[in-house]
């Protein structure tokens, strides 16, 4: 069993001791920490600030001259475990007071000591630079002590010889005759202040005046605010009466229409009702002897339709059997055609020449009825000419161009048969 203590961050608690005879320690700053009954010991340290006043009386300097040194030291234990450890090792137990006396003969001997080293000038003109070299130099030593020097300041220096007085006189005329000069520079300075501070005066009334004309400027324009607001309110309330008296008016219309919209949907019943009568009606009357005269009307073209269809069958079937025997007929014929052709190309091809002749001669009479049929269906051919032979000058050019027409056309050179050489010939055209 045990107890659980705290600390506040200025305290430091030590808890030592433990079960099986443990030398451990814990150091707890600003916690807490759980230490057993009988068997742990538990001590508190602080960790606040301590101030040390370092009196050296008589202390000469390296000049001689004996110096009465005053200074002032704020120190405290430090938190690290480490050093903690040391402070603790030193101090643990020991009230403030004590401390104190340790760390004030520490500092005193490093005081006395740095005096000695320095003349009057040094210490009493340059006290910061005598300050820091005291902490510096006795810092090691109280470090040691898990202490830590937080400032060390020189508050007074004074002797009995009146040799600080000594050197204060010429000090004295110079700060004498500075302030002459002071109080000369302060009179200017005062006038150009005076003159500065009514200038400031000025701009502050300008500046306030102009406030005071901002706030008037802003009360008007608030309570235009406020009347424009209070306008708007009392428009806004008529508004809504009106448009409360709108809505109720609507209301009114409404319900009116709603009757009107009950009577009508009475009349439409009514009138939907004497609508079904007047179509049963017309049904009984009308639509029924209707559907029956077109049931007939459907009867009859559904006839007149199967016969139409049976007549169009029996006459498909009429015209592809007599399309038949017109095929079988064209197809005998061509047969016999294609074989009165192999026989007629066997024929030539046993005569040769005299075949070719004779198809040819065979040939002239349609080609010349083809090129005489455009003058069967002339009336009357007049040759103009003013010689005698001209008639028979140009019936020799037909029959010399003949040849050539008919090769052309046929591909055969009459002019290379016995035959017709002997119908073209010279002797035959003096005959013509």
């Amino acid at each position: 069993m045990g107890n659980c203590h705290t600390v506040g961050p200025n305290e430091a608690l030590v808890v030592s001791g433990g079960c099986c005879g443990s030398d451990e320690k814990t150091y707890v700053v600003g916690g807490w920490a759980w230490a057993w009954w009988l068997i742990s010991d538990i001590q508190r340290m602080s960790l606040e600030v301590m101030t040390i006043l370092c009196r050296c009386e008589n202390i000469e300097t390296s000049e001689g001259v004996p110096l009465d040194v005053t200074g002032v030291a704020q120190v405290k234990v430090m938190t690290e475990n480490e050093l903690l450890g040391y402070a603790c090792e030193q101090f643990l137990g020991k009230t403030v007071t004590e401390i104190k006396s340790v760390i004030l003969q520490t500092l005193e001997g490093h005081l006395r000591a740095i005096l000695g080293t320095l003349t009057v000038e040094q210490i009493y003109q340059d006290r910061d630079k005598f300050a820091t070299l005291v902490r510096e130099v006795a810092a090691p030593d109280v470090g040691r002590m898990g202490i830590e020097i937080l400032s060390f300041t020189i508050k007074d220096v004074y002797d009995k010889v009146e040799y600080l007085s000594s050197l204060g006189k010429t000090q004295t005329a110079a700060v004498q005759r500075d302030a002459d000069i002071g109080v000369a520079e302060a009179e200017r300075d005062a006038g150009i202040r005076e003159a500065e501070c009514k200038k400031e005066m000025m701009d502050v009334k300008f500046v306030a005046d102009t406030k005071m004309a901002d706030s008037k400027r802003e009360l008007e324009m608030q309570k235009a605010s406020f009347n424009q607001e209070v306008n708007t309110k009392k428009a806004e309330a008529q508004l809504a009466y009106e448009l409360q008296a709108a809505k109720e008016q609507q209301k009114i219309r409404l319900e009116e229409i709603e009757i009107q919209v009950v009577q009508r949907k009475k009349q439409i019943t009514i009138e939907e009702k004497e609508i079904d009568r007047t179509e049963k009606e017309l049904i009984a009357t009308v639509k029924r002897p209707a559907e029956a005269e077109a049931y007939k009307m459907q009867q009859l073209a559904e006839g007149q339709k199967i016969k139409k269809v049976l007549t169009a069958q029996a006459e498909a079937e009429k015209i592809r059997c007599v399309g038949e025997a017109e095929a079988a007929s064209i197809e005998a014929v061509g047969k016999a055609e294609a074989e009165k052709m192999r026989l007629k190309a066997e024929a030539y091809q046993q005569y040769g020449e005299a075949a070719k002749t004779a198809l040819v001669l065979e040939a002239l009479p349609k080609i010349a009825g083809k090129v005489a049929a455009p003058l069967a269906r002339t009336n009357e051919i007049v040759i103009l000419s003013g010689e005698g032979s001209r008639v028979t000058g140009e019936v020799n050019r037909l029959l010399a161009e003949l040849p050539v027409s008919v090769n052309a056309l046929t591909g055969i050179d009459l002019t290379k048969m016995p035959l017709l050489q002997k119908m073209t010939g010279p002797q035959a055209q003096v005959a013509m």
